[in-house]
C-alpha cells in the first residue's frame, strides 16, 4: 500500500491541463442533445397520436416507425445517415447527422412515454370538454397534455439524460464533442484512464443540472395535478 501511486489511476495535473481542451467540445454535446431532444418531442408526440388512431394508415406506420427505430443500433442509424446518405446524392453535415439521428431514435422512445402519459388522464375530461363544444386540438393543447406533461417529465427527463450521454456516439462521425475531444488529447498523451474518468465527471455535473431542471419543471406542472 506505501507504494500505491494513484497518478497511475488519475493524473491530476494532466486532467487539469487537458480540461479547458475538452471542454470546448461541450456547447457541441449540449447543442446536438438539446437538438436532437427537440425533434424528439415534436415528432415522437404526433407518433403518439397517431400510434393510438382509429385510423389504420395513421396507427400501422406509426407502429412500424417505433418498432424499427427502438430495434436497430443507433450508432448504425448514425452511420447510415453521416456515411450512407452521400451514396445517393444527400450530404450531411456531422452536427446534422448526429442531431436527425438522435431526434429521430428518441421520438420511438418518446412516443412510448407520451402515449402512455396521454392514456392515463381520465377520459372524462375528453366528453366533458366535448360537451363544451370544445375541439380535439383545443381540447388536447388547453385540457389534457397540461396533465399529461406532469407525468412525462420524470421519463422524458431520462430520455434526455440518455441522449446527452449517447451523443458520446457522435464521436464517430467526427462531430467535437466532449469524448472526441477526449480521443484526441488520449491519442496524444496515452493516459486514457486519467482522460476517460475526467470526461465522465464532466457528464456528471452535466446530468445533475438536467435532475435540477426537472424538480423545477415537476413543480411548475403539479398544480395539474388532479389530488
Amino acid at each position: 500500500m506505501n507504494g500505491f501511486d494513484f497518478s497511475k489511476i488519475f493524473d491530476v495535473k494532466l486532467a487539469w491541463e487537458s480540461l479547458p481542451f475538452i471542454l470546448k467540445g461541450l456547447p457541441a454535446t449540449i447543442g446536438v442533445a438539446v437538438a436532437g431532444m427537440a425533434l424528439g418531442m415534436v415528432l415522437g408526440l404526433f407518433l403518439a397520436l397517431a400510434r393510438d388512431s382509429k385510423q389504420i394508415i395513421l396507427r400501422w406506420p406509426a407502429r412500424m416507425y417505433i418498432s424499427f427505430m427502438r430495434g436497430t443500433p443507433l450508432l448504425v442509424f448514425l452511420f447510415i445517415l453521416y456515411f450512407g446518405f452521400p451514396n445517393v446524392g444527400i450530404e450531411l453535415g456531422a452536427i446534422t447527422a448526429a442531431s436527425l439521428g438522435f431526434g429521430l431514435n428518441s421520438a420511438a422512445y418518446i412516443a412510448e412515454i407520451d402515449r402512455s402519459s396521454l392514456n392515463s388522464i381520465d377520459h372524462g375530461q375528453w366528453e366533458s370538454a366535448k360537451a363544451l363544444n370544445l375541439g380535439y386540438w383545443k381540447t388536447l393543447w388547453v385540457i389534457i397534455l397540461p396533465q399529461a406533461a406532469r407525468i412525462a417529465i420524470p421519463p422524458l427527463t431520462n430520455v434526455f439524460m440518455d441522449i446527452v450521454k449517447a451523443t458520446s456516439l457522435a464521436a464517430v462521425i467526427t462531430v467535437p464533442e466532449l469524448f472526441q475531444r477526449t480521443q484526441i488529447v488520449v491519442g496524444r498523451e496515452f493516459d486514457a484512464m486519467t482522460l476517460y474518468i475526467l470526461v465522465a465527471l464532466i457528464y456528471w455535473p452535466v446530468c445533475i443540472c438536467i435532475s435540477f431542471i426537472q424538480d423545477r419543471m415537476e413543480a411548475k406542472y403539479s398544480r395539474y395535478t388532479t389530488h
